[in-house]
């Protein structure tokens, strides 16, 4: 019998607590998973930033990235890695490379999902080039953006095509305020969308593999108060609906983690922003839900390099344009997409290594996180980002939200 170690490599920018978190429950876990005939453990180590060889060796199974979709070093060697050593990322790097909110919003309204009419702009002003004036002499054609704002319905909101965090967002509600705000964007390319009010509900939800949160939202809140601490706020129906089409968005991307916001109106949730491959992932916007987060992502890290998992450079999305072509209801679609999104997650696979194998995570993360490291990762955290004199202040509050976390897990019992 061979002992193994699977390396997981953790990719790393800003981040802060959720790594200290991660490293410091798989620790406690003390994993050892039988492989056959062989026994696996499993060792955590942070990606360094160096120049690289491209025929070097990788020496992890899995990455955890945050840091591709910004820092080509980064990216480029981890792009290397996938394609000389077979390692498991996520997220996809090509696709975070490649995918635009305009390409997501595209991708799924073919697919029938109820995204909001939206329209994409030129920009108003250029940086110059040598053949921006000819080519814009030639071929840009004037346009009346009043026009198009009628078309699309007030209100509006005009967002960065590719944008991120809400910057660079504004609420339109007349023609007045959308040339107001289309003169100010400057370089940007923006989409105008139809607003979704009024609206019943805002939720984020929050893939990692094949799990989901849903989580209420609160756009208007201080960015510590975002993400509400709400539980049982949604049917059963509606919180197997947002999962069903975040994994559906995940899946047909090649994003392990993601996140979709949907706004419910008459009824009916409408997807408005699905495009979120490196989601926040600090204790300080998720506080509450921060350990849902840590737990998922060992879950699945481990399950990856346990079972060697491929990653798939192909994403095949003409088996989701031929259901998208068959002449039935969209609900008998969206089953057959979630089938195939399941099967692209090896769904059951994983759900039965985690009964096997896993068991005993959610009660090792009780205690762990009443621990001092974890108040010690908070409030290294809220001291990067808080300042001097609100550091007492919002330690306490993120650590009692967690707190409140466990209260509710323990109470709630295996």
């Amino acid at each position: 019998m061979a002992h193994k170690t699977r390396r997981i490599g953790l990719s790393l920018g800003a981040d802060i607590c959720w790594p200290i978190c991660y490293e410091g429950l798989l620790k406690e876990l003390d994993l050892t998973i039988p492989d056959g005939n062989d026994t696996l453990a499993f060792e955590v180590e942070r990606v360094l930033i160096e120049p690289f060889d491209l025929q070097q060796p990788c020496k992890y199974d899995v990455v955890i990235d945050r840091l591709t979709h910004w820092y080509h070093t980064s990216r480029e060697w981890i792009k290397k890695a996938i394609l000389m050593d077979d390692l498991y990322v996520f997220n996809n790097p090509w696709t975070l490379q490649s995918m635009e909110k305009l390409t997501t919003y595209c991708a799924m309204m073919r697919l029938g999902l109820p995204v909001p009419a939206t329209w994409l702009l030129p920009p108003k002003s250029y940086a110059e080039s040598p053949d921006l004036q000819s080519t814009l002499k030639r071929y840009a054609k004037l346009f009346d953006l009043g026009e198009i704002g009628d078309q699309v319905g007030y209100p509006l909101f005009m967002k960065p095509y590719d944008g991120g965090g809400w910057v660079g967002v504004s609420a339109i509600k007349d023609q007045d305020s959308l040339r107001a705000a289309y003169n100010t964007s400057g370089t940007q390319v923006m989409h105008l969308q139809k607003g979704v009010v009024p609206f019943e509900g805002f939720v984020r939800c929050v893939g990692l593999g094949p799990q989901f949160r849903c989580v209420n939202y609160d756009p208007d809140a201080p960015l510590h108060d975002r993400y509400r601490t709400d539980v049982d706020f949604l049917s059963a129906e509606d919180e197997q609906r947002l999962s069903d089409v975040t994994m559906v968005i995940n899946a047909f991307f090649g994003w392990d983690f993601n996140s979709c916001e949907s706004l419910l109106s008459d009824g009916v949730w409408h997807p408005i922003d699905f495009a979120n491959a490196c989601p926040d992932s600090q204790v300080t916007s998720l506080h509450f839900h921060f350990p849902w987060l840590i737990k998922a992502n060992l879950r699945w890290s481990i399950f990856c390099a346990a079972t060697k998992r491929n990653m798939s450079t192909n994403l095949n999305w003409r088996e989701y344009y031929d259901v998208a072509g068959e002449d039935k209801p969209f609900e008998d679609k969206l089953a057959d997409y979630v089938r195939i999104a399941r099967r692209r997650f090896d769904t059951d696979r994983f759900e039965e290594f985690c009964d096997r194998h896993l068991g005993h995570l959610d009660e090792v993360a009780l205690h762990y996180f009443a621990t001092e490291p974890v108040r010690d990762a908070i409030r290294e955290k809220v001291e990067a980002l808080y300042p001097d004199h609100e550091h007492d202040d919002f330690t306490e509050l993120f650590w009692d939200r967690i707190q409140h976390w466990r209260q509710l897990e323990g109470a709630a019992g295996p």
